[in-house]
């Protein structure tokens, strides 16, 4: 099977990054289409559809906007973003406005499998030609433009790179359980149960928040990367980690065990409201990207006093990467605009708007660490040294058949009594959809 090459290299994308932290300019020469204005003399609306509309995301997107109208006057911003489940209802929408052939000028796509669904169905404008002109080759990690290629054309524009394997907890929930937040967290899966049963037994009802199945996905992703390690996961979306396998059904164990400690009223709650019940003292823990970060910034929540942050127990050493980008659809109304949009998310001025307000570190290779608040600054580092691995729940990992199938499977088991039997369906299920995707 032809397939973007997301898995295959990927490993080597931190050590592409760690100019991350090395000196910058925003009129340097490597930021070709930054400044210059280099686009062409478009006019008119230009229809950019995502899913931000909310908190960090969308103080992100505001600052790319604020960029892309100092240097276009001529053309027109029209926000077409859809709202919720990362993307998920945005991603439904998209998908009927490209089969009716009514596609925006340029929407968010994940790179890495999330694209290759697109590109196999003849939906995406190959962007190379762009590349040449703005130099975007010599400042884009090559393994980052190698997740974005199918057939030796680059498909997307990347704005950002993001981490989901994240715990943010509550440091006074964690010491009325008797756990000291400013010691070592826990070093495993199972280290991390035996804080959560302290924490269950000083009262608290929900020791691990979560929401709805999305969230839940991106949980199981990350206890299956902390109990099967890098090498292994990678595996789960090449065929050489087998989903029957004991390894498996072990990390699903673990899996099942975290869930139980969750809240009831999951299904009725997104993403921002499980991370909420940790800042508000009704959880303990929560896993989610580090897009948290900037809500809680934007809140002036202050780091070490109402919150700390560190990777999934038993993750630690390997970043669990998602990078969301910008594509060019076939048959969108105004193209020579939409490259004016690109050519701004590519800039390094408007990928500095966008990342320091929006929790994700740019990926350009030319940014500056010291431009960043406290944690992008953290995972810049952390992105120069950890073991990179493909997120499944933002599109890395997958193409979006095989995690809607994944989706669907994890998320029947979370209306479950998370049992041995709920947990043998569930393997079965993520066996079957492996199986379906892997030989299409």
């Amino acid at each position: 099977m032809r397939r973007l090459s997301l898995v295959a290299g990927i490993a080597a994308l931190g050590l592409a990054l760690a100019g991350c932290g090395g000196d910058d300019s925003d009129n340097s020469a490597g930021d070709t289409g930054g400044n210059s204005g280099s686009g062409t003399e478009a006019s008119g609306d230009v229809e950019v559809f995502t899913w931000w509309t909310e908190g960090g995301e969308k103080a992100g997107l505001d600052g790319l906007v604020k960029v892309f109208g100092e240097k276009y006057p001529n053309l027109k911003f029209v926000n077409g973003a859809v709202a919720g489940g990362a993307g998920s209802n945005a991603k439904a929408v998209l998908a009927s406005r490209l089969q009716t052939q009514d596609p925006p000028d340029t929407f968010q796509g994940h790179a890495g499998g999330e694209l290759s669904d697109y590109i196999k169905a003849g939906q995406l404008e190959d962007l190379s030609d762009l590349y040449q002109s703005e130099g975007w080759s010599d400042v884009f990690p090559k393994t980052l433009i190698d997740a974005i290629t199918y057939e030796g054309k680059i498909y997307s524009v990347p704005s950002n790179v993001h981490r989901a394997n994240v715990v943010w907890a509550n440091p006074s929930v964690l010491e009325k359980a008797g756990i000291d937040p400013a010691a070592e967290p826990p070093a495993s899966i199972a280290d991390w149960i035996t804080q959560l049963d302290k924490v269950k037994a000083s009262g608290v009802e929900t020791p691990l928040s979560i929401a709805t199945d999305w969230t839940q996905v991106q949980l199981l992703e990350t206890v299956l990367i902390s109990d099967l390690k890098a090498d292994a996961y990678k595996g789960l979306w090449t065929g050489d980690t087998k989903w029957d396998s004991a390894e498996v059904t072990t990390a699903l164990n673990d899996y099942a065990k975290l869930m139980s400690y969750t809240n009831s009223n999951r299904s009725s709650l997104d993403w921002p409201d499980a991370a909420n019940m940790v800042r508000d003292g009704k959880a303990a823990y929560n896993v989610m990207g580090d897009w948290v970060a900037a809500n809680w910034q934007g809140e002036k929540l202050e780091e070490g006093t109402d919150y700390i942050y560190f990777p999934v127990p038993g993750s630690q050493g390997t970043f669990d990467f998602l990078s969301d980008s910008f594509t060019l659809p076939v048959g969108a109304k105004n193209p020579e605009g939409a490259k004016d949009w690109l050519r701004v998310v590519g800039s390094a001025e408007g990928q500095k708007a966008f990342n320091t307000v929006k929790g994700s570190i740019p990926a350009r290779t030319d940014a500056s660490a010291a431009d960043y608040p406290t944690y992008q600054q953290s995972a810049i580092k952390d992105f120069s040294t950890d073991t990179i691995v493909p997120s499944l729940a933002h599109g890395a990992a997958a193409s979006i058949s095989w995690l809607n199938d994944i989706t669907s499977a994890v998320g029947k088991f979370g209306t479950s009594k998370f049992d041995s039997g709920a947990v043998s369906e569930l393997q079965s299920g993520l066996t079957q959809a492996a199986s379906n995707n892997l030989q299409s």
